[in-house]
Formats: C-alpha cells, sequence, structure tokens
C-alpha cells in the first residue's frame, strides 16, 4: 500500500528518522507549501482588485446601452442592466452560505464564478457591437468633471445606489448587533435585501420612462426617509418587526431610486441641449454632446455612488462601537443625507423651468 490513500495518511511518525527522511519531509514540505497558499491576505486583495476592474466594466456597460436605446426606452433598459447585475450580491450571499456550510473554504466561491465569468466573456466579445462615441469617451470624461450636474446627479446616486449596496452588505451585521441574532440566523435572511433591490431597479427605470425620471427620484427619496424614520423608531424601542418591515421596504426604494436616477442622467443632459437647439445652437452638435456626456457622467456617478456602500457600514459601525450601542446615530445620519437628496431635486431637477421641458414623456433626442 502506497503512502496516501485517498486523503488519509495510512502511517505518520514524523520522529522516526528513517521515516523522516524517506518520506515524511517530503509530505511535510508539500502540505506546508499548500498551507501557506488555503488563502492568505494578499490573494483577497487581489480579487477586490478584480472586482474593482469588474466595477469599471459595469459601468462601461451602462454607457453602453445608454448610447444604444432611444430616450423613451433608456430608463427601462438601464434598469434591466443594473438590476440584472446586481443580483449578483444576493447571488453571491447564496452561493457562499453554501460554500462555507460544505468547504468552510470561502476561496471556493470565486471557483463557483470563474466558468460563469469566461463564459460570459466569451459570448460578449462575440455578440456585443462597438457603438461610435463611446471609443472617445476620454475628453468627455473631462468635461463631465467640470460639470455641476456630475456631482448633483453622482449625489443622488450615493442615495440611492450607495444605500442599496450599504445596506445590503450591513444588514446582517445589524440584525446581530441589535437584535442578536446569530451569524447563522442572519445570513438567511441577507441575501432578501439585495434580490429585492435589484428587482426593482428594473421597475424604477420604467416608471422613470412614463413620469420622469426627476419625480420618481423625489418620490422615492421621500420615501427612504421615512422608511430611515422608522427604522429610528424601530431601533429605540427594539420592535423588531417594524425594523424588518422598513428595511425591506427601503431595500425596494434604494432599487426604484437605483433605476430612476440612472434614468435622470440622459435626460438632464437632452433637456439641456433641448433648450440650446431652442436658442440657436446647432442641433446634431448639441445632441451629440448630450449623448456623450450623460454616458460620462453614468460611469462618473457609478464609481462616485459605491462610495455610498463604505460609507453606510462605517456608519454603522460607528453608531454601534459608540457610547448609544445602538444603531438609531446611523439611522438619523442616513434620514439627514435623505432630506438633503430631495431637497436637491426639488429645487434643481424639478424646479419651474425644469418642468416647462417634457421630460415625463420620455421623448427621443
Amino acid at each position: 500500500m502506497g503512502l496516501r490513500s485517498g486523503r488519509w495518511l495510512p502511517r505518520w511518525e514524523p520522529e522516526d528518522a528513517r521515516f523522516w527522511a524517506s518520506t515524511g519531509r517530503r509530505v511535510a514540505l508539500r502540505n506546508l507549501v499548500l498551507s501557506v497558499l488555503g488563502t492568505p491576505f494578499w490573494v483577497f486583495l487581489l480579487v477586490a482588485a478584480t472586482a474593482g476592474a469588474g466595477g469599471g466594466g459595469f459601468a462601461s456597460s451602462m454607457a453602453h446601452v445608454n448610447l444604444l436605446f432611444p430616450r423613451r426606452h433608456k430608463g427601462r433598459a438601464l434598469g434591466l442592466n443594473a438590476g440584472g447585475g446586481n443580483i449578483a450580491v444576493a447571488g453571491v450571499q447564496l452561493v457562499g452560505l453554501l460554500v462555507l456550510s460544505t468547504t468552510a473554504d470561502p476561496v471556493h466561491v470565486i471557483a463557483v464564478y470563474l466558468p460563469l465569468v469566461a463564459a460570459v466573456a466569451v459570448a460578449a466579445a462575440l455578440g456585443m457591437d462597438n457603438v461610435p462615441g463611446l471609443a472617445r469617451q476620454g475628453p468627455a470624461q473631462r468635461r463631465a468633471v467640470r460639470e455641476p450636474h456630475t456631482w448633483g446627479l453622482a449625489l443622488l446616486y450615493v442615495g440611492t445606489f450607495g444605500s442599496f449596496i450599504g445596506f445590503g452588505f450591513a444588514f446582517g451585521l445589524v440584525l446581530q448587533s441589535q437584535f442578536g441574532f446569530a451569524a447563522a440566523q442572519a445570513a438567511g435572511l441577507t441575501f432578501l435585501g439585495p434580490l429585492l433591490g435589484s428587482a426593482f431597479r428594473p421597475v424604477g427605470g420604467a416608471l422613470a420612462d412614463r413620469f420622469g425620471g426627476a419625480r420618481v427620484t423625489l418620490a422615492a427619496l421621500l420615501a427612504m426617509a421615512l422608511g430611515a424614520g422608522l427604522l429610528l423608531v424601530a431601533s429605540s424601542g427594539a420592535r423588531f418587526g417594524l425594523f424588518l418591515g422598513a428595511f425591506t421596504a427601503l431595500f425596494v426604494l434604494t432599487g426604484i431610486g437605483n433605476g430612476s436616477t440612472y434614468a435622470m442622467i440622459p435626460a438632464v443632459f437632452a433637456d439641456r441641449a433641448r433648450r440650446r437647439i431652442a436658442a440657436g445652437a446647432e442641433p446634431e452638435a448639441e445632441r451629440a454632446e448630450a449623448r456623450s456626456l450623460a454616458s460620462a457622467v453614468i460611469g462618473i456617478a457609478g464609481s462616485v455612488g459605491a462610495l455610498g456602500g463604505a460609507g453606510i457600514n462605517l456608519a454603522f459601525r460607528a453608531s454601534y462601537g459608540g457610547p448609544a450601542h445602538s444603531g438609531a446615530p446611523a439611522f438619523a445620519a442616513f434620514l439627514a443625507f435623505y432630506v438633503v437628496c430631495v431637497v436637491l431635486v426639488a429645487t434643481v431637477y424639478l424646479r419651474p423651468a425644469a418642468r416647462s421641458v417634457p421630460e415625463a414623456v420620455g421623448e427621443s433626442t
């Protein structure tokens, strides 16, 4: 019989000098090398870096979809693209639970996704088309950085997408800290929030196509402010039913707000182009500039918006680790931020001059 039978060593006597010299040293060194590799921290840093590259690919795909579709369909198309992509947040949590319950090695989650990533990469290379206008985004992005609307829209996206991604990953921590859930119990509920938020992104986009992105975003943010207020009440009184209901509603509302905010971006620049054309500017140049700026701003807003997720997690950690030992200070901060976003939409994007433009009907430029 050989030294190994399956994964079991039939004999292991490292203190026996002859055994060590003949076979033990070789086997021990092999296991040592592999042990150094069961996943050091630098591997997770590398995975995080590739995830960042994936985020860049997502921003690129949103700009791509924005150029492909007419304005009257942009909200629905952008919402579907974003919502479909973000379902992976719920998916990776479910896969993670399954993997950790069977192998206890988180690196195996990556192995599950590698074949899917490779298949999608091949399909995209063979089936997607390059759109004129995406090839020279550098100048448009530089102009977008100097555009005030870029940062206003990015702030709104911090409120919607940042809340979605932040709540998605903090929900389990909140259940453990606020209501004493065990880690396994909290993990069983964590995936539901991202799943709901992702599913409602296309709904927000479709509503924006019909009623106007600014109107839908304003309604979503008002409701999010109400939800944050209910969470503040629930956390102060340890009312789990109210807490769970308000958190669930917030996930739905962030999804709707995600879709409608993305739909606002091309609408804002298309409306401005129409006003300039009405004032005598050259139509084709203004429409091309609107499309270029919208695509650039979509990428910038997506990048900035993701920072909101980190902010939410930091706020929760500071809140539960502070003197209050409660999520109440964090929820109060979120409520204040949503109010700021409401004021921004109401005063800038729904001001009388903007309402004179027929945004709600979703005209194509």
